[in-house]
């Protein structure tokens, strides 16, 4: 535990005195309402820097890792995805592998020790090339890390997408990758129905080019049983989670309208980013 402290803290990505959003309860009570975003949360102030340090939270599944990244690539910043840096461990022969391996076909959660290790190299690794800011993705999952990251650094923004658990379970058992170039798809086509006031949900799936279409393959734990075996035990730990930065004014939650086209441009205009993506777009 104490390593991540000693790292972040003499951490180019830990510091900046200026942030890319207000986190005051002024801009939050001055910001205009929409009907993706809830639980006080709001959208906020942009400023000149660019030096964001934001967290994503949500179920598995949600799209933490898709919207994550294109802020990545849109603002400039890192992208440090947990799953992602579990996966590279799994892959590897390092010490760790066989045991996360048990864990993730498990649908457990893997624990904080683990999590902040691999969290700690990656954050060195940023350190000696230079790196700015972060989206962190996956990270915090339980409260206790949450204090952690608390300690060594200020967090901007937390933002929370939400989607309904069938469309989650979906979405999950249509995950594939592709066995030779990596890239990931989703095979699922998700229509929900809207029900009791709240809308339907339909998103179209993410198929692969034809030569990608007979290399696919399924992670291990993505299956019906340890899906929803995740999914239980995220709900039960995020609660705490969400509302200790609620309190702090810092937690947007946004309702996914819908699949990538629909949602992208909904939830950069909640970030009051739908002017900034066109002004790079123009000057590339």
């Amino acid at each position: 535990m104490a390593r991540i402290v000693r790292v972040a803290r003499s951490s180019s990505l830990f510091g900046f005195g200026n942030r890319f959003y207000s986190t005051s309860a002024e801009a939050s009570h001055a910001s205009s309402p929409s009907p993706f975003l809830h639980g006080g949360g709001a959208r906020r102030d942009v400023a000149k820097d660019r030096n964001v340090q934001w967290v994503f939270l949500g179920c598995p599944g949600v799209g933490k890792g898709t919207y994550a990244s294109r802020l990545s690539t849109l603002l400039g910043v890192p992208h440090i995805a947990t799953g992602d840096l579990v996966r590279e461990e799994l892959a590897s022969s390092g010490p760790l592998s066989q045991k996360l391996s048990e864990i993730v076909n498990q649908g457990k959660l893997v624990s904080d020790e683990i999590i902040v290790d691999l969290l700690s190299k990656r954050l060195e690794a940023g350190e000696a090339k230079g790196e700015s800011g972060f989206i962190l993705d996956g990270f915090p999952r339980t409260m206790r890390q949450a204090e952690i990251l608390g300690d060594v650094t200020d967090i901007d923004l937390v933002v929370n997408l939400k989607l309904p658990e069938e469309v989650l379970v979906d979405k999950c058992l249509g995950r594939r990758t592709c066995s030779q170039c990596g890239k990931g798809f989703n095979i699922a086509h998700i229509n929900l129905k809207g029900e009791n006031g709240k809308p339907g949900i339909s998103m179209d799936p993410l198929l692969p080019p034809p030569h990608c279409m007979s290399k696919l393959i399924t992670r291990a734990d993505d299956t019906e049983e340890v899906v929803k075996a995740r999914l239980r035990i995220y709900n039960e730990t995020s609660q705490p989670l969400e509302e200790y930065y609620r309190s702090k004014g810092k937690l947007m939650e946004f309702d996914l309208p819908g699949g990538i086209p629909e949602s992208w441009p909904r939830l950069l205009e909640a970030l009051r980013l739908d002017d900034y993506e066109e002004k790079q777009s123009a000057v590339a």
